[in-house]
């Protein structure tokens, strides 16, 4: 049996990680600067997380959540903490399109509707729920029904103002658009989505599978704003490579007994992952170093010929071109060993650990201007 032909690869076979960079089977070191879609966090093979998940899985790994898991509690204590929502309650899944399901299913048990709100270029995920709300009818099956979701262009007041009614269950939107091109959310907009949620009865879900855990120099890149969502969904970024993904739900949501429930999420090896990412994140300071390395990069790259146009917060950064920039993205893979990603066309994506050092960024920079010195 061959693996499902659907992922067009490199062939590039890594065998060993550390840090920020990695090494194939032919002894060749990339600098990763992608983190395999923003999953890498907090750098790979990070000693401290190795060992804690190398503690709990000789003492136990898995079993289901009709017992007590200690160890999720701690997670959503620290969880909270960090990220400053300390009275939100914690539904632990497996990834962040699980999260966006189980954010809309909540939504809709809530207040009784159907109809939801999501942003031109959207992705949040490939299941029913979540690719229904996604913008790329490429990925959505006959089978997903989309009939209950309205597309409005993003950032736009005054298209969300025509849409809002008592009819709409919930405004889905990601704090920052990820394979839309690293789109920022406006500060404006989200306060003016919040108000008018809070008007209509409407759920606010702020997706941060992608633009959350620290990535953006806060927690979420929505605290810029000021603002509270009713609903966070989070993953990619929470396990630094293990499975895992949440949901973060406003105290207003009431539970009971089976209104939501996972077979896999909140598991004991998921658990040990997610808590090692946050003892990590707080113990180096990740969250400021995204921060400062993220603007260091931004201001640099304002000296760079050739760009049409540079996008994001913190270590999530889009970078335009003009031309396409798959010439681009393969010249710093195969000549320069370098990972990064895209979002279009023409748009660069970085997305690299939180723990970057200058070395790393200086590194991709001098590579760029030298790609750029001959493609432009």
């Amino acid at each position: 049996m061959q693996p499902f032909n659907v992922y067009p690869l490199y062939d590039i076979e890594p065998v060993k990680a550390q840090g920020s960079y990695l090494w194939d089977k032919n002894g060749d070191r990339y600098l990763d600067l992608y983190g395999g879609h923003a999953v890498i966090s907090v750098g790979h093979t990070h000693p401290y997380y190795v060992e804690a998940l190398t503690r709990q899985l000789s003492q136990i790994g898995f079993y289901s959540n009709s017992v007590q898991i200690p160890i999720q509690k701690e997670l959503g204590q620290k969880l909270g903490e960090l990220s400053g929502y300390p009275d939100y309650s914690l539904f632990l899944v497996n990834s962040g399109a699980e999260a966006n399901e189980n954010a809309l299913k909540l939504a809709s048990f809530y207040n009784g509707r159907k109809k939801v709100i999501a942003f031109k270029n959207s992705f949040h995920g490939r299941t029913a729920g979540a690719v229904a709300v996604t913008d790329n009818p490429a990925i959505a099956a006959p089978i997903n029904d989309r009939s209950h979701v309205t597309f409005i262009p993003f950032n736009d007041i005054e298209a969300l103002k025509a849409e809002m009614s008592e009819e709409i269950c919930a405004v889905i939107v990601e704090g920052i658009q990820g394979v839309g091109g690293i789109q920022v959310t406006s500060t404006e907009f989200l306060q003016e989505a919040r108000r008018l949620c809070d008007q209509f009865g409407s759920v606010l879900i702020l997706d941060s599978v992608q633009c959350g855990y620290g990535r953006t120099g806060k927690f979420f890149s929505h605290q810029f704003a000021g603002i509270d969502p009713d609903v966070i969904t989070t993953a990619k970024g929470m396990g630094n490579g293990f499975p895992i993904g949440g949901v973060l739900i406003s105290p207003k949501f009431q539970a009971k007994f089976g209104m939501l429930g996972t077979t896999f999420g909140g598991n004991h090896l998921a658990c040990a992952a997610a808590v090692a990412v946050l003892d990590i994140m707080k113990n180096e300071s990740l969250i400021a170093n995204a921060e400062k390395q993220g603007a260091y990069l931004m201001e640099q790259l304002k000296g760079i010929n050739g760009i049409k146009e540079l996008r994001g917060r913190g270590l999530m950064i889009g970078i335009e071109f003009e031309q396409p920039v798959d010439k681009i993205r393969d010249s710093l893979l195969f000549e320069h060993k370098i990972f990064c990603g895209y979002a279009g066309k023409h748009t660069l994506r970085l997305l690299p650990s939180l723990a970057i050092g200058q070395a790393e960024s200086d590194q991709f920079l001098e590579a760029l201007e030298q790609v750029l010195a001959v493609s432009v």
